[in-house]
């Protein structure tokens, strides 16, 4: 079934915990996540041609692939991890030669893969994510973390040994999207409104040039700059999600699910990427304000 296979990969991304916990408050929860995002046309010089080429690339259909619209040119600029080679390699580059000057190809020096194991830990059966922000509503609290962590992951606590409870998994978007939300049911488990020292008062919306930073249980504190919008990426087993924010900060396995922020408010939950933070990577964020919008919740 899709949910084992998928229980497995996430499994086999796991790495050693690190002690980080960054708990998130959420309010009343909605039934159901909300319906997976779709890539937004562009507007502006190339469009056309930019819109054309990512249907294209898309329709590859080649894990491993992430794809984004440049603001400033119009053109549309794909990167691509390392397990993408040989027959695949040469499709999307006769796919890219089509469209010219309006494709660019970039090669990415690791995997594209989510990046499991922790931010701020919370651990279910088997894994590790880290939490990415508290949210509210009324007198409930939960916590938002990265959808590919809670897809088939019921319940979650506090260490690895699985013996002080957090809460049930309430909602996940996944694939499309990349977010869940767990609610807090042991009221002994504190859950601030901050990532590390930083206080996160509000959201923001990413843009190009912004400079930012993560914070991860694996990698602690990284900071870098957006570098494009509405990223689309490929993670392989017909796991697609839309509409991610692109930047140049390193991340690794563990770090998934953690908060991307600027001047105290929150912008993303980490999705995904590739590279390292030895040599440095390319991470994919989800949007912070659908997923507050999906279910009525609000950052304190």
């Amino acid at each position: 079934m899709r949910t084992a296979r998928r229980s497995g990969r996430r499994r086999r991304l796991i790495a050693a915990l690190s002690g980080l916990f960054v708990t998130v408050a959420l309010a009343s929860v909605g039934t159901s996540a909300a319906a997976s995002s779709a890539p937004t046309a562009p507007s502006g010089p190339g469009a056309a041609p930019a819109a054309s080429a990512a249907s294209a690339v898309e329709s590859l259909g080649i894990p491993g692939t992430a794809w984004t619209v440049d603001e400033r040119t119009g053109t549309l600029r794909v990167v691509v991890g390392s397990t993408v080679r040989g027959a695949d390699l040469a499709r999307l580059d006769r796919t890219a030669g089509r469209f010219g000057g309006a494709v660019t190809v970039e090669r990415l020096g690791g995997p594209l893969r989510t990046l499991l194991s922790g931010g701020d830990g919370v651990y279910s059966a088997g894994l590790r994510c880290s939490v990415g922000v508290n949210v509210q509503s009324g007198a409930s609290y939960y916590f938002i973390t990265a959808g590919h962590c809670t897809d088939g992951s019921s319940t979650w606590y506090t260490g690895s040994g699985l013996t002080t409870p957090v809460g049930p998994t309430t909602g996940t978007s996944f694939p499309g999207d990349d977010y869940g939300i767990v609610r807090y049911t042991n009221t002994a488990v504190p859950h601030p409104g901050t990532a590390g020292t930083v206080d996160l008062t509000g959201t923001a919306t990413a843009y190009v040039g912004q400079q930012v930073c993560r914070r991860g249980a694996t990698t602690g504190v990284q900071c870098g700059q957006v570098t494009a919008l509405n990223a689309t990426v490929n993670y392989g087993g017909g796991d697609i999600v839309y509409g991610l924010i692109q930047t140049n900060i390193c991340a690794e396995p563990g770090d998934s699910g953690g908060p991307l922020y600027a001047d105290g408010k929150i912008i993303g939950i980490l999705s995904g990427g590739s590279g390292d933070c030895a040599s440095g990577g390319t991470t994919f964020y989800q949007p912070i304000q659908e997923v507050l919008s999906a279910y009525g919740l609000t950052v304190y």
